[in-house]
């Protein structure tokens, strides 16, 4: 029950309309901390809320003009779906929650950091649960990625726990949301629609005892507030249909384009605090993702030669 039976037959190279579509959405993520920094006198458990609660008419209204809501109605049929479903949403909050406030809270740097983290999280992922054997690119990235921790650790005096948390839980995320039987949009759909119910008893909670900021503290916070919608849900649904045109290996790079804005952001824009042992850990980041990237196009070139041409 995906959109495979919807979609044509997968591509083996790369659709200039998916790289568009990509494109779109990275650079749509990477300009999101503006975005964040403007509403950062908002706690970021009500941004979250009205993030879940405006992306649902913006989703749903999506799935309709597709003609793709099947999907949806058997899932909320299948408690073992909604189950699924719940805990994936549970995570997204989570990571919403603290890519928000690290973003008003002047960490930027930290979110950059854990999203260059994430995909090699997600390889050691796969070691641990999928009893994946790892190669020694891929083992080597991860150890620059551990010493890059170790040294932010070293020097705060504590473990660097925006970053962590943020590659953790969109990991757990990433992994889980493939157990669930449908596709990107239904998926989304489906997360926020069972996440909407909670949500908006919060926001009628801050609403009614007076901590709101949706119907006493003028127009531009409303404007604000509903725009969370907008940047929650646009982006993710650009993504999702490029990533089906686009090789796994165009996507592994594509990645690193929202991290590299946001960490241009912090540092040129917002000014937040660069010091060495932050420089550091970045560079080791960066020779990590280099030499997984390089790894990861050598073999997606190896895998394309050892298919035999039809034309010979």
């Amino acid at each position: 029950m995906s959109d495979e039976k919807h979609a044509p037959a997968v591509q083996n190279g790369d659709s200039p309309r998916g790289f568009a579509f990509a494109l779109t959405a990275y650079l749509l993520w990477g300009f999101l901390p503006f975005f964040m920094k403007a509403i950062a006198h908002i706690p970021a458990s009500e941004v979250v809320a009205h993030r879940i609660v405006w992306s649902v008419p913006l989703a749903g209204a999506v799935l309709i003009l597709l003609g793709r809501t099947d999907d949806v109605k058997v899932a909320l049929r299948t408690p073992r779906m909604l189950k699924m479903a719940m805990l994936t949403a549970v995570l997204i909050t989570i990571n919403w929650g603290i890519y928000v406030w690290a973003i008003g809270a002047g960490r930027a740097l930290e979110t950059a950091l854990g999203y260059y983290i994430n995909p090699l999280f997600s390889i050691f992922l796969g070691a641990v649960l999928l009893k994946e054997k790892l190669n020694p690119a891929q083992i080597i990235a991860i150890v620059l990625a551990a010493i890059a921790v170790v040294v932010l650790a070293f020097d705060a005096g504590g473990l660097p726990w925006v970053s962590i948390s943020l590659a953790l839980s969109w990991g757990l995320y990433a992994f889980l949301r493939k157990t669930l039987p449908v596709g990107p949009n239904q998926g989304f759909f489906l997360e926020v629609l069972l996440l909407s119910v909670p949500a908006l008893g919060y926001i009628a909670y801050l609403e009614f005892t007076g901590q709101g900021h949706f119907l006493d503290t003028g127009w531009a916070d409303v404007a604000w507030l509903m725009a969370c919608g907008v940047v929650t849900a646009i982006p993710l649904m650009i993504y999702a249909n490029g990533a089906k045109l686009l090789k796994l290996s165009t996507i592994g790079i594509m990645q690193y384009i929202a991290p590299t804005m946001i960490f241009i952001i912090a540092v040129f824009v917002f000014h937040e605090p660069f010091g060495t042992s932050k420089l550091i850990a970045f560079i080791l980041i960066w020779a990590a993702l280099a030499v997984y990237s390089t790894s990861m196009i050598l073999e997606s070139r190896a895998r394309r030669a050892a298919v035999p041409n039809p034309a010979e």
